[in-house]
């Protein structure tokens, strides 16, 4: 039986600091690093990655859209992508963001936290916008296996703000909302909880309480996307501790060169490791 995600996620970024690496083979990114836009030049993306950052960074974010878009041969290669971090120390993070009700929550969350299934990663987004109660499949499922859920709850994309900064009539935002529902999730767990939140790190001044959480954020947008160290002090104030940025297009630009790619995860890892900006892991 594996530690719980949580666990597992606070020693992982103890050793090799507050970063997640994204892996997002864009068509462009293919043909910057030469590379034919098929299950081939996806493969020999994915394993340059694997090779760049396993062991040295403490999170990888495969975005599944980007491997669906070859077929099955692409899942193929998201399969042995998630198979080459085992045992390596750098955590998977897999980037789907499902969400439906009932038993199609239940098979989705069988094909990514569940037992032998070669899509297993140690974690994966999530969408509560049916409810966060339609999420309990992979809720209950993650905390079985020892794996986590990152919930969507204030992101950067502009149609975001509709819903998740709407509120209710008794004042409280659908994304505090979310908040509350994640760290009721997370409460009593040491050192900490396996159910984290996505916050981007673009989102600018919030009024989220995150003091409970007692969980990971996940803050993607950091680097290429425009977001700096100085947006995660604007956006997450005192709640930095726990905060784990996310860098994708700022890093993968440096490939196809494997230690090209390496020292440029670590330069974006050393960043947030500034006096004044450190996170508290």
């Amino acid at each position: 039986m594996r530690a719980p995600f949580g666990e597992r996620l606070t020693t992982a970024v103890a050793r090799s600091g507050p970063l997640c690496a994204g892996i997002d083979p864009h068509a462009s990114l293919l043909e910057q690093w030469g590379l034919p836009v098929d299950a081939s030049g996806l493969e020999r993306f994915a394993m340059t990655c694997a090779e760049a950052f396993a062991g040295e960074v403490a999170v990888v974010k495969p975005q599944s859209a980007f491997f669906e878009a070859h077929g099955s041969a692409g899942v193929a290669v998201l399969e042995r992508l998630i198979a080459a971090f085992l045992d390596t120390g750098t955590l998977v993070l897999a980037d789907v963001k499902r969400g439906d009700i009932g038993s199609t929550m239940a098979a989705y969350a069988q094909a990514y936290l569940g037992e032998g299934s070669p899509l297993a990663a140690d974690a994966v987004t999530v969408s509560p916008y049916l409810g966060f109660g339609s999420l309990d499949p992979a809720l209950d499922l993650a905390q079985r296996t020892g794996r986590g859920l990152f919930v969507l709850a204030l992101t950067s994309n502009k149609e975001g703000p509709q819903v998740q900064r709407a509120r209710s009539t008794e004042g409280v935002s659908v994304a505090q909302t979310i908040v509350a529902e994640a760290a009721a999730r997370n409460d009593g767990a040491r050192p900490l909880g396996s159910v984290g939140l996505v916050v981007g790190a673009t989102v600018g001044r919030t009024e989220l309480d995150l003091s409970r959480l007692n969980g990971p954020i996940l803050a993607p947008g950091f680097g290429a996307q425009g977001a700096g160290v100085g947006d995660l002090r604007n956006v997450f104030g005192d709640h930095l501790r726990h905060v784990l940025p996310a860098s994708s297009r700022d890093i993968l630009r440096h490939g196809p060169d494997v230690t090209a790619l390496r020292d440029a995860a670590l330069r974006v890892r050393d960043l947030v490791r500034l006096p004044g900006i450190q996170l508290g892991w």
